[in-house]
């Protein structure tokens, strides 16, 4: 069998980041959440939320059970940078295969991202994954619209000072 980790919302303007685990073989899928907060200064400048992505994706294979023969497929993302080398540790180098997240395993894990920032009370755009930038001033506008949302941006990205 094998447990498949990605992530959501890492790129997007709200809502801290989704971590999953989804086993491929029953489509058994557990998240967690990194908090904006993660994503947000002084924590994001010091990278805070590698470590947190390491910590979640340890905790989500306890959940999920991960048995002794399992193999990991991890997504490429930087956030997983310090979590693969962990795992392979862990877990022996063998197991764990960085791989192209898609299908079941992937839905499952944008859904929860959309699911948290509806809980905001924003309404994502229908087609944000083809419209990425056009995604990201929907969002941009939906912020500036009330500035005490400001508390649900990942304001640590440099770029984003020019815009807010």
């Amino acid at each position: 069998m094998t447990v498949q980790v990605d992530d959501a919302g890492v790129g997007d303007l709200l809502f801290g980041a989704i971590v999953g685990a989804h086993r491929k073989e029953t489509d058994e899928f557990h998240y967690d959440v990194i908090p904006v907060r993660y994503f947000q200064n002084p924590d994001f400048r010091r990278k805070l939320y590698l470590k947190k992505a390491t910590e979640l994706t340890f905790h989500l294979l306890q959940d999920i059970r991960l048995g002794d023969d399992e193999e990991i497929e991890i997504c490429s993302s930087f956030l997983f940078d310090e979590a693969r080398p962990e795992l392979g540790k862990h877990f022996g180098k063998e197991r764990v295969k960085v791989s192209v997240i898609s299908g079941k395993a992937q839905d499952n894990v944008e859904t929860a991202y959309l699911d948290e920032i509806r809980n905001l009370g924003y309404k994502p755009l229908p087609d944000r994954d083809e419209r990425r930038a056009r995604s990201f001033f929907h969002m941009l506008r939906w912020v500036k619209n009330d500035p005490d949302r400001l508390r649900f941006a990942k304001t640590g990205w440099p770029r984003l000072k020019k815009y807010i």
